[in-house]
């Protein structure tokens, strides 16, 4: 298949036709849009060629200018071909959910300071809009329902001038009397919007098969519902796969309820609270639907471009309004899992429909976003574990899980897996039980914040087992180290994780640092100095997986002839940083980072693969099926989420780079080696392509002569080689890989991808080579939960102050393994800004969850206690990260994990220095001082 390339960079609306609509993709990265090519804020990356390092990100003198943009800095006059007279809507929500919905009353804005444009939910069926089927329904709540939720939409109002919208969103902010009531109903009650339960039975050798487990067997769903809580499978042993599991599940049961005499049995409770994700940029959008043209225009904030487009094209086609193209501009963003298939995208694109052909502004204030943006899932958890007396192991554990997934599903059924999944940590478990429910609330909806679940579950973990440690009597590192998940082990899934596990490594090295090493002399050096205070320390290790189990990308590398280098990624910049690694990933193979590189790519014409199934639905017979035609894929695109760009981009990134590397840049510097008599310098040597390696003066192998790769590009041109690649790759917990025809001289090739198409030399068209052969992991690697991990200790120091419960944090440090690091400075920022973020919810953070909480609109900054540099010892902390095992380790993802054991420390600090093991967060100086007196 050939397809033709696009013409020159400059061109910048690269366009692709779905389902009748040609959607064209920019991304704004200036205010000067027209400009935008002419002054990118990506800047070439400042290579050291003899360290192999970044010197500074990509986009850093953008931030440091203030020309980093994002799409709430872009107004109309920013946007050539938009009409300039910006409008600006703001939708009206209502703050009560047990009362039948009868309209609103604007009177108080009769005086000059009425809508332009009212959009209510009749309108909206009228025109056929609707939520895209992720969202649920009721877009806006029509008259003669009770909201399910509070903080729900009822209307947009829209403004054709700023300041008569400014003024009416004051008037209106903060008043009960706008939204009219009817007769008292109650709150709406709903079955939950997710279930998960995962029985495992281990064999007594921990690496023999399992006798029962979700990989090896499958994981039990609910037969029903019963008053909104799940009715599980009756357990029958030698039944159905999940009456079996429910049979080993009661044994378990019976054996925590009447265990022999030489375990212990802890039974506690947990609560971990709702919290904001507080990201820096609100929720935005502005678009314009040019109605003549038949033509949407929409900037946006999106962790995920390609989901937006496809929910606009879900919802619009099936509408009354006329859609032919689609114009999407993905901004960078920040606010990790606050814009992960959040629906204000898709309440912007509405307001473009009604805005009477001007341009139309959807931007959350602060108010608004604490009203609505998505929230940390609050987790109720009872968890039973028995530990051996003897062996100081742990014998059995059960955990049942409450997550309150709020009013619209979001995540939350997978928030609500991965949270029972990873409750284990660093511990290895023989026998469990994990049951967990994501009910729907009235509560403002939860999504995918930063931890999915694993922030709730694995501090209460930890500090269950520090806790065992006292009642045992046995030094709490000692004791974790002997129950720690060795290498070849399985998870409470039965899967086997990938790769070493270092969760011994990294307890060890915290433990082996001062502040825990000599805790005992600075309590009594620190207690004789400040009296009235208590000293007190703790550790937590944890390890949280990275990844979703549907992790796909594209990646495309093209190389000129004078050896510049261009990137084009599916992935999104959020502010982690993605942008700068996947640029210097080239470098391994390529020489150098990428000079040119664009993120949030959502059309690909030059591979043009298609998905048809969801891959978590997709049944194996299905998946053997569709592989047949080259062109099909289990998934397109991630968002970027999940920790996922270090691993799951980068292993796309670099193996299209190495194809390249095989294809180009390998044959043409093997030809120049072997110039002249004889062939050449090479012909002595026995040369193997793995001794390639890039030094500062250029490409060089077992000992022949450094090439630069402006030499190596002019040669590929001349021979005409391979000089571009555009890859794709595909991961279900273990990687798809493909047999290529590559060469029509030479046998199939085999890359991890499950995608590839070419350009050969000047021309300026791609082939989509020839797909021979595809191995797709099974189906049932869903059923794995994970298997990709990053362990992270940290200790604390705190002082308690006896006399107001004012916990003070002193000093911690962090050790983390994330196999070699791209850019070592990324790592150590998610480190510090991760462990605030844990202090933030150990001591600090705290949203109620209903009539009191953000839902009533009267929430912001001067109610919701965020971390301060003071409260997280910004000048003392330390950090450590371990070497790799070798050269070869790859990257892992660990933006989320450093923000776990935290939590888990500064409780164990407290209970060390109070007695008392808290069950809840935030833990509050009230609270303290309860358990002093």
């Amino acid at each position: 298949m050939t397809l033709k390339a696009q013409i020159s960079r400059r061109h910048f609306l690269k366009s692709m036709v779905i389902g009748g609509v040609t959607v064209y993709v920019a991304q704004p990265f200036s205010p000067a849009f027209a400009a935008l090519f002419e002054e990118n804020i990506l800047q070439t990356p400042e290579w050291n060629p003899k360290t192999h390092q970044v010197e500074c990100r990509t986009d850093a003198l953008a931030k440091v200018q203030g020309e980093k943009v994002f799409s709430m800095d872009i107004r109309a006059k920013d946007m050539p071909h938009w009409p300039q007279n910006q409008s600006h809507a703001m939708l009206l929500r209502v703050t009560e959910a047990d009362k039948i919905y009868q309209g609103f009353d604007l009177s108080l804005l009769e005086n000059g300071l009425m809508p332009d444009k009212i959009v209510t939910a009749a309108d909206l069926e009228r025109d056929g809009i609707s939520f895209p089927a992720f969202f649920g329904d009721d877009m806006l709540l029509p008259e003669g329902k009770t909201p399910q939720y509070l903080g729900q939409a009822v209307a947009l109002l829209i403004y054709h001038d700023f300041n008569r919208f400014r003024f009416a969103k004051n008037a209106l902010k903060f008043k009960n009397n706008i939204i009219k009531w009817g007769e008292y109903t109650g709150y709406v009650e709903r079955n939950p919007w997710g279930t998960y339960r995962g029985v495992r039975v281990g064999a007594d050798n921990p690496f023999d098969p399992d006798t029962y487990s979700s990989l090896k067997d499958i994981s039990i769903s609910p037969t029903s519902f019963k008053k909104h809580l799940p009715v599980w499978p009756e357990g029958r042993e030698g039944g159905k796969l999940d009456e079996e599991g429910m049979y080993y599940a009661d044994q378990i049961a019976k054996e925590l309820e009447n265990p022999p005499e030489d375990w212990l049995v802890l039974d506690r409770m947990f609560y971990s609270q709702s919290i904001d994700t507080c990201a820096m940029e609100p929720n935005n959008s502005n678009g314009w639907y040019d109605a003549e043209n038949e033509a949407l225009h929409l900037v946006m904030a999106a962790q995920s471009p390609f989901e937006v487009m496809n929910s606009l094209l879900e919802m619009i086609n099936r509408s009354q309004f006329k859609m032919k193209k689609l114009f999407l501009h993905p901004c960078f963003t920040v606010g990790y899992g606050s814009k992960d298939h959040a629906p204000e995208p898709i309440y912007g694109a509405m307001a473009t429909l009604y805005g009477d052909g001007r341009p139309v502004r959807l931007a959350n204030d602060r108010y608004e976003q604490f009203q609505s943006a998505l929230k940390r899932h609050a987790f109720d958890m009872h968890f039973k574990m028995a530990v051996n007396k003897k062996t100081h192991k742990i014998e059995a554990f059960t955990g049942k899980f409450i997550g309150n997934g709020g009013g619209r599903c979001n995540f939350t059924p997978g928030v609500m897996a991965v949270g029972a999944t990873g409750v284990q940590g660093i511990y290895y478990i023989p026998k469990s039980d994990l049951a967990a429910v994501g009910i729907a609330s009235r509560a403002v909806d939860a999504g995918s914040a930063r931890g999915y679940g694993t922030l709730q579950a694995m501090p209460a973990m930890d500090t269950l087992m520090d806790e065992a440690a006292k009642l045992l009597n046995v030094d709490p590192v000692a004791f974790r180290l002997n129950n720690l998940m060795k290498s070849g082990m399985k998870n409470t899934q039965g899967a086997i994780p990938g790769g070493m596990m270092r969760g011994e490594e990294v307890l060890t090295a915290c433990a082996e640092q001062a502040i825990w090493k000599d805790r005992a002399k600075r309590k009594a050096e620190y207690e004789k100095a400040n009296p009235g205070k208590i000293f007190a320390t703790g550790i937590s290790c944890v390890q949280k997986d990275y990844g979703t189990g549907q992790e796909a990308s594209f990646a495309r590398i093209e190389l000129g002839r004078n050896g510049d280098l261009r990137l084009w990624h599916s992935g999104i910049e959020i502010g982690t940083g993605m942008s700068t690694s996947q640029s210097v990933l080239l470098a391994k193979y390529l020489g150098k980072p990428a000079d040119q590189s664009t993120y949030g790519t959502t059309e690909w014409p030059l591979l043009p693969l298609y998905m048809t199934i969801s891959p978590e639905t997709i049944t194996q017979e299905e998946q053997d099926q569709l592989e047949k035609d080259p062109l099909w894929t289990p998934f397109l695109s991630s968002p970027s989420s999940a920790s996922n760009s270090a691993y799951f981009f980068s292993h796309v990134t670099s193996e299209s780079a190495r194809v390249l590397f095989d294809y180009g840049i390998w044959p043409a510097a093997m030809s120049i080696w072997s110039e002249g008599i004889g062939g050449g310098q090479a012909t002595p040597l026995t040369v193997r392509k793995e001794d390639a390696r890039w030094t500062a003066k250029g490409l060089t192998a077992d000992g022949l002569e450094p090439l630069p790769l402006e030499r190596i590009a002019k040669r590929i041109y001349e021979q005409n080689g391979l000089t571009a690649v555009v890859g794709h790759g595909f991961n279900r917990w273990q990687w798809a890989h493909a047999d290529f025809a590559i060469d029509d001289q030479a046998a199939p090739t085999r890359y991890a991808l499950d995608g590839l198409s070419l350009r050969w030399g000047n021309q300026d068209e791609y082939k989509v080579a020839p797909r021979v052969s595809v191995f797709y992991p099974k189906t049932r690697r869903n059923n794995a939960g994970v298997t990709y991990y990053t362990a992270v200790a940290t200790s604390v120091e705190v002082a308690i102050d006896r006399a107001t419960g004012v916990v003070d944090l002193l000093d911690h440090h962090t050790v983390v393994e994330c196999g070699n690091m791209i850019v070592p400075q990324l790592v150590s920022g998610q480190i510090e800004g991760g462990v605030a973020m844990g202090i933030g919810h150990a001591l600090h953070e705290y949203l109620p969850l209903y009539e009191d909480g953000p839902g009533n609109g009267t929430w912001n900054f001067n109610r919701y206690r965020l971390p301060l540099a003071s409260d997280v010892a910004v000048w003392k902390q330390t950090r450590e990260v371990l070497p790799p095992l070798s050269e070869t380790d790859p990257p892992k993802g660990m933006a989320e994990v450093p923000m776990i054991p935290v939590v888990s420390a500064i409780t164990n600090a407290i209970a060390a220095g109070t007695g008392h093991y808290f069950n809840k967060h935030p833990i509050l100086p009230q609270d303290i001082l309860e358990i002093l007196k």
